[in-house]
């Protein structure tokens, strides 16, 4: 069962409103003979915040650094326990123990990620077959263009622009630049296979996710109670907030990537286009990074649907799926599911993203959103102090009355 005072959104927070009386500060130490005791006590208090302080920090980085390798499933493990919270807590409010509640809904996402699993891969596979088939063909097409291309602006722009060196450069290197597509590609998927170590997601994340969402309410409660007496009221309030700005992001992000990978899986589908539903689950998928899914699989669509199809009328609607899924994007789906309730600039998250991604890797990529979202609160609270605060309101010498 939740302990007395657990609310859902304050726990996931880490910040439990609690109804028993904080307890008493501490006596302070005895004071030095050479100091008055006041200064002595507010010297000490001072010196033990901000030790508290660096040596969080430096414990985090070192952490981060050291075990980097080893960390991935249990930040996943922690992002799946955050996210599934609300939902234990409604459960055990209709009677349901918070152990059978957290092994429901673990067992639940398993079974939903085997069923999507096991509807795709028949499509995806199939997909990639016509790829692997297909490719010499693309490669062809993709150099007639170049070719027909570089002639057309050859005979608009005179042999003096267009010379028969660079025709010849654009289209002999046409096949050299695909093959070095095909070999990253490549890179990147066993790459990928060995970043994510299937065993360590498949075997450690779900049994890791159990046991937070099963003591979720206790650790939130037992780090509440080891928060300053002092500075308690205050680090429950940013606790709230941050809450609120990441719940916001992450349902308001996992929604849209949804329904963007639907719409582009769909419509290039639809189309006709090859290896569109990869290209538009993809798109859909990485949509999280703004703009970054619209124009790489705008990029990808086009760059196949010249080499397949003869026609422009087919390359516009291709990039008429795309158009059509960004105005969507813009005017629709962000302002319903995220509006201005979530306080992360794009430009904010994109540089947490790359930051976090240089700096860890795909760990880094997981905690980027986190620790944007409470580096944002923590600006805004210490601007509004600074904006309130005599160095920001007292007018110049010359005003002073």
């Amino acid at each position: 069962m939740n302990p007395p005072g657990y609310e859902p959104g304050l726990a996931r927070a880490g910040a439990p409103e609690r109804s028993e009386t904080a307890p008493a500060e501490p006596a302070s130490p005895p004071a030095l003979p050479s100091l008055a005791p006041g200064e002595e006590e507010q010297g000490a208090t001072r010196f033990q915040r901000w030790a508290l302080v660096v040596g969080l920090a430096v414990v985090l980085w070192l952490g981060l650094t050291l075990f980097s390798s080893i960390l991935l499933p249990f930040v996943a493990a922690s992002g799946i326990a955050y996210f599934l919270d609300p939902v234990a807590y409604h459960l055990t409010r209709l009677g349901v123990p918070r152990p059978v509640a957290a092994l429901i809904l673990i067992i639940g996402l398993i079974a939903f990620g085997l069923m999507v699993v096991l509807l795709l891969y028949p499509l995806v596979a199939q997909q990639v077959g016509q790829l692997v088939v297909h490719l010499p063909d693309y490669v062809l097409a993709l150099r007639n263009f170049a070719q027909r291309l570089v002639n057309d602006l050859q005979a608009g722009l005179g042999p003096d622009y267009v010379n028969s060196k660079l025709r010849d450069l654009i289209t002999s290197q046409g096949g050299a630049i695909l093959s070095f597509i095909a070999q990253a590609l490549t890179r990147l998927i066993t790459g990928s296979v060995a970043l994510f170590n299937v065993v360590e997601i498949v075997a450690v994340t779900p049994v890791v996710a159990f046991y937070l969402l099963r003591d979720w309410p206790r650790v939130v409660a037992r780090v509440d109670s080891w928060l300053p007496r002092r500075y308690a009221a205050v680090l429950r309030a940013q606790a709230r907030e941050v809450d609120r700005i990441l719940s916001a992001w992450l349902r308001g992000q996992l929604l849209c990537c949804l329904f963007l990978a639907l719409f582009y899986a769909a419509g290039l589908t639809i189309v006709g286009l090859d290896l569109g539903l990869i290209i538009g689950l993809a798109a859909g998928i990485i949509s999280f990074i703004p703009y970054v899914g619209t124009i790489t699989g705008a990029v990808l669509s086009l760059a196949l649907g010249l080499a397949q199809f003869p026609l422009w009328s087919a390359i516009i609607r291709v990039a008429a799926v795309f158009v059509i899924g960004n105005l969507l994007e813009t005017y629709v789906i962000y302002p319903r599911f995220l509006g201005d309730r979530v306080k992360l600039h794009a430009v904010w998250v994109i540089f947490a993203l790359f930051a976090g991604g240089a700096a860890f890797g795909f760990l880094g990529v997981l905690l980027a959103v986190p620790a944007a979202a409470v580096l944002g609160v923590l600006a805004r609270f210490w601007l509004g102090r600074y904006l309130g605060s005599p160095l920001y309101l007292d007018p110049p010498p010359g005003l002073q009355k």
